[in-house]
């Protein structure tokens, strides 16, 4: 069965990233931002452990399409974009990466097609779209404890509201806070 899952960081007001789409503020996001804390993955390579295939938009491709390590190296990733082609994925990363143009709900119906298990779905907008669309199956958040005062929220509107099971939270040492939930299907 494929599950859709979001795994993401945002401020303690909401935000995943700068007005400019920065992610200085997020510990471990770049090389000159804030340092990660020693020993604390905050989940990540467990999350990651249950996923084959990573969904983002272009704008957080090109965000993450120069960070070193690559942290979806041995996963397919599937860029959702109507502009971006082939030949702006850089030449190291063609071989795990394809452009898909859209629309989520097509999207998905080839992963399920194709038998695919876990679908990590990242980036702002493409959550929004999977919401929206009704996909998302279990949503992961983290708060990081810095108020950045303005930027790109996580969320946006909605047709209707959206409920979910909690299932557990996590603090971490470094400050960071955990919410896993499940989302309730009426």
């Amino acid at each position: 069965m494929t599950t859709f899952r979001v795994f993401i960081a945002t401020s303690l007001d909401g935000f995943i990233a700068r007005p400019d789409g920065r992610l200085d503020w997020l510990p471990g996001a770049t090389p000159d931002g804030v340092p990660a804390p020693a020993g604390e993955d905050h989940g990540f390579l467990a999350f990651m452990a249950g996923v084959e295939v990573v969904v983002m938009g272009r704008v957080t491709f090109e965000t993450v399409r120069a960070f070193r390590p690559w942290p979806y190296a041995g996963k397919r990733l599937v860029v959702l974009s109507g502009t971006l082609t082939a030949a702006d994925v850089p030449e190291e990363l063609r071989e795990g990466v394809v452009v898909h143009a859209g629309p989520v709900e097509r999207l998905a119906a080839e992963l399920r097609e194709q038998g695919v298990g876990g679908v990590y779905v990242d980036g702002g907008q493409t959550v929004r779209a999977f919401l929206r669309a009704g996909l998302l199956d279990e949503l992961t958040v983290t708060r990081v404890p810095v108020l950045l005062g303005e930027g790109l929220p996580l969320f946006g509107p909605l047709d209707g509201d959206v409920w979910w099971a909690h299932q557990r939270t996590q603090a971490f040492g470094s400050g960071l806070v955990q919410d896993s939930y499940r989302v309730r299907r009426e």
